[in-house]
């Protein structure tokens, strides 16, 4: 079935609402009504959560698949970029766009991307995929976690106590499962490229909405970014009731791939995530994986004032292209927060092994009840 997706992937205006679109309206969190999804997956993280279905697939360019797990107390994995084909998607961005499981069990989600992996002609960026096929299910392991090295990105710490105390108690887990928790392993270079990360996508988003547009044939209504952002100042009514699009107005200002603006913000989101972000911490320290709180519990949702974020460590992976889940890792006041395991490209299997491990340890997840708001108490 199809979903609800936040407006454009939540790439249309600075103060959106995730979960809102002008086709389905605002999607709920299942854990309490009146509690924002995230997104930009919301309604494949709400469906899911709520028992509509066994699996969803979710699309990230950053945090549309971690975000809406996290918040709707979901097993979600964020793909490397190649991995899984982007053959049908309304993209944002070619550098960071995939596809990716969604489930209520890590086993759920292993299922799911094999399903969804391998090299397909129409996605250029998936031709390595096959040399990188696994069983992702038959490498589940509850034992997975003994000697393996797993850093610690305090880095992500810090924005809500309560967070923190539910992260001490899953370090605490991974050491109990057999894990070595190593510390002083913050990815550094992490806040230092967002400028950079914007400048990309905004390029990207010009670029690759109106290939896709140019896709559709001439009968399409719609033919490139200019008309789209044409059609929302027509439908005001319907389409920016909330909020608008500055985000589109601000693609659509962008000039080609080519220009060196463009170039020099993707050369330096590849260098500071990967070779001196990810890659530099995982060598330097000899790790496995590096974990950090996926974000923080569901906020109020405000149509007025917008999304209100308090923490996320989605960036890194998302802009490195490098492949990233999230894990249940338990409730504040009844709200889900996940644990993220973060490693390389191509490490899925492995990945998948941890967060199963660390699953099976704790048994985190709580079903939501659909309360009408958190339970504060």
């Amino acid at each position: 079935g199809k979903t609800n997706l936040s407006e454009w992937a939540n790439m249309r205006s600075t103060h959106s609402t995730s979960g809102w679109s002008g086709r389905g309206g605002q999607t709920r969190n299942p854990y309490a009504l009146d509690r924002n999804p995230c997104g930009s997956s919301s309604g494949t993280g709400a469906a899911i959560s709520a028992n509509l279905a066994a699996v969803g697939v979710g699309t990230e360019t950053d945090g549309s698949i971690v975000c809406p797990s996290n918040a709707c107390g979901l097993v979600g994995l964020k793909p490397t970029v190649g991995l899984v084909s982007r053959a049908g998607i309304i993209p944002i961005s070619h550098t960071q766009d995939t596809a990716g499981p969604m489930g209520r069990t890590v086993a759920d989600v292993a299922a799911l991307l094999g399903a969804l992996t391998g090299s397909d002609p129409r996605d250029t960026a998936t031709r390595a995929a096959d040399t990188h096929l696994a069983d992702y299910v038959r490498g589940l392991d509850p034992a997975a976690l003994k000697g393996a090295r797993i850093g610690v990105a305090r880095n992500f710490f810090g924005f809500d106590p309560r967070v923190d105390a539910l992260m001490e108690d899953a370090l605490r887990a991974l050491r109990e499962a057999g894990a070595v928790v190593v510390e002083k392993t913050n990815l550094a270079t992490s806040g230092k490229y967002d400028a950079e990360e914007l400048t990309v996508l905004l390029y990207d988003f010009k670029h690759d909405l109106n290939a896709y547009f140019a896709s559709l044939g001439p009968a399409a209504p719609v033919k490139s970014m200019a008309q789209l952002i044409a059609f929302n100042e027509r439908n005001a009514a319907r389409e920016m009731p909330y909020f608008g699009q500055e985000l589109l107005v601000r693609a659509e200002a962008k000039g080609p791939l080519t220009e060196p603006a463009y170039r020099k913000a993707l050369a330096t989101c590849r260098r500071l995530a990967r070779t001196e972000g990810i890659d530099a911490v995982l060598r330097a320290h000899r790790l496995d994986a590096i974990v950090a709180p996926t974000g923080g519990p569901a906020w109020l949702t405000d149509l007025v004032n917008g999304d209100h974020f308090s923490g996320s460590s989605s960036t890194p992976a998302a802009v490195a292209g490098y492949p990233s889940v999230t894990v249940p890792a338990g409730t504040i006041f009844g709200l889900p927060v996940g644990l993220s395991f973060i490693a390389g490209p191509w490490q899925e299997a492995k990945l998948l092994r941890y967060a199963y491990a660390f699953e099976q340890a704790t048994k985190a997840r709580r079903k939501p009840e659909f309360r009408a708001t958190a339970e504060l108490k």
